[in-house]
């Protein structure tokens, strides 16, 4: 979960500090995601900007520092850092930042969601979603990869390349292709990130690809795009599930700030029709803005009191200042749900989470988990910059729980929501089409039809690990994009 937190802000007098709600995985796509000496605390309203930073200033050891100054100070688990450690021994900050951070890790409470990240690569994708790349989704399955999703305005769908799309081969041009097989067998999933190449517009990769239109190689070019939250295609629509029964679908990506007015434009359009069943697919969203997932919580909360708790953030006692609780504010566009069917899958992280959480105590049996277990990070980072060096150190600083005091899912929503049912991620259709697997799962538990509950005794770490499981891969060196779109490439 990521937000500008404006209360939070003013309390630190720090106007860098924003609240995150985001998976922040790491490499190897298994889920488990990767002057002088003084410290530079980010600037106050009544500072000047920081002069051009020396060599001293941003040298490693001073980034290293800082870094580990931000943890003394922030960190959820402050009784899991070392008394002492050395940064010497670690060639980068964030080398350093998971020796800090390793006993948390090993508790499986901080599995790499504390991070140091560039502060303007960050802030583009939050304001409007610009990153680059060829913009699909990669899914490992096996030694075999396939795309799951093709964002609109990219280059990739424009060549032809859409969800379904098997990736056989790589290569810089048509005489240096290498099998996929081949590249995980010797490399494994850096392997491929690294034949991809960098995420820089003009980079060019031609790719053996098959399809129903059959096996061909095509050319790609990474470019500078716009990631839409919700996407042109599928992200909004109205489903007839049968019997009169009208089901309002949104598929939402990512939580940025540009979500915030098509889920209004959304749910304004819902409420018209007088719609009050819900199949909210977050199947790939690894989180985003707290602010822009409370928005979307007070679109689904018509039927709720300005009094019902929507969540409780929890910082660690030093920082308990900032506790806060938000309520449901019931906005002009607001729908009432009778049912909401959330699709998930082992990549639904945090803001995503927090929604679904969040409606546990109220809707009950009626708010479902369809598809598979989520990746499981009830807690967030707010942002710390050390802005002469462009770091920002990103810290898990809170938890947050529901109104029933629910937060404790780090093996995922499974064995949380009171409803589940199993489905796979089918895709040889389309998202958004009635007919896919989890999508026809979710209009039949909302029709109210029987279905095979999710196995709550697995998590979604351990499941998403397996050959037979499509596994979305993050590189090491993640952008934020990819940090926040798993799978993004």
């Amino acid at each position: 979960m990521k937000e500008y937190n404006k209360e939070l802000a003013k309390k630190q007098s720090l106007k860098s500090i924003v609240l995150i709600l985001a998976a922040g995985v790491s490499a190897c796509g298994d889920g488990s995601s990767s002057g002088g000496g003084t410290v530079v605390v980010p600037p106050t309203s009544s500072t000047p900007p920081p002069s051009p930073p020396s060599s001293t200033t941003c040298s490693l050891v001073n980034r290293q520092n800082f870094a580990a100054s931000v943890l003394n100070e922030w960190y959820l688990f402050p009784e899991t850092l070392p008394s002492a450690l050395s940064p010497a021994a670690y060639t980068s900050v964030q080398a350093y930042i998971d020796a800090l951070t390793a006993t948390a890790r090993g508790q499986g409470r901080d599995r790499y969601f504390t991070y140091v990240t560039s502060i303007q690569e960050e802030n583009a994708y939050y304001a409007s979603g610009a990153t680059a790349g060829f913009g699909v989704r990669f899914a490992y399955q096996g030694s075999r990869i396939f795309v799951i999703e093709a964002f609109e305005g990219a280059p990739a769908l424009a060549a032809g390349i859409d969800r379904g799309t098997e990736i056989l081969a790589i290569g810089t041009n048509a005489s240096n292709l290498v099998p996929v097989a081949d590249i995980l067998a010797a490399q494994g999933s850096a392997g491929v990130s690294s034949a991809l190449g960098p995420n820089t517009a003009g980079t060019s990769r031609v790719l053996r690809i098959s399809d129903a239109s059959g096996a061909r190689n095509v050319t790609v070019a990474k470019a500078d795009y716009i990631m839409d939250p919700l996407s042109s295609r599928y992200g909004v629509k109205v489903i007839d599930n049968g019997g009169g029964q009208r089901v309002g679908y949104i598929n939402m990506r990512t939580f940025i700030s540009t979500a915030d007015n098509q889920l209004r434009t959304a749910f304004a359009d819902f409420r018209a029709q007088g719609i009050t069943n819900f199949v909210i697919d977050f199947r790939y969203n690894g989180g985003g803005l707290v602010s822009t997932a409370e928005v979307m919580g007070d679109l689904l909360a018509g039927n709720r009191f300005s009094s019902d708790v929507f969540s409780v953030t929890r910082f660690r006692a030093s920082k308990s200042s900032n506790n806060e609780t938000k309520r449901f504010s019931p906005q002009t566009q607001s729908v009432s749900p009778v049912k909401i069917a959330f699709i998930a899958t082992s990549a639904t992280a945090s803001a995503s989470e927090l929604v679904m959480n969040s409606f546990v105590p109220y809707i009950g049996v009626n708010a479902a988990l369809i598809g598979s277990n989520s990746y499981g990070k009830p807690v967030g980072q707010v942002a710390i910059d050390q802005t002469a060096c462009d770091d920002r150190i990103r810290v898990i600083a809170f938890a947050k729980e529901n109104a029933a005091g629910q937060g404790d899912y780090y093996s995922g929503l499974a064995g949380t929501m009171r409803t589940t049912c199993a489905a796979a991620d089918d895709i040889t259709r389309p998202l958004g089409d009635p007919q896919e697997a989890s999508l026809r799962t979710a209009l039949d538990f909302i029709a109210g039809r029987s279905c095979t509950a999710i196995a709550v005794g697995q998590s979604a770490q351990s499941a998403s690990t397996r050959t037979e499981r499509r596994v979305l891969p993050v590189p090491e060196n993640a952008s934020t994009a990819q940090r926040e779109v798993p799978g993004s490439f």
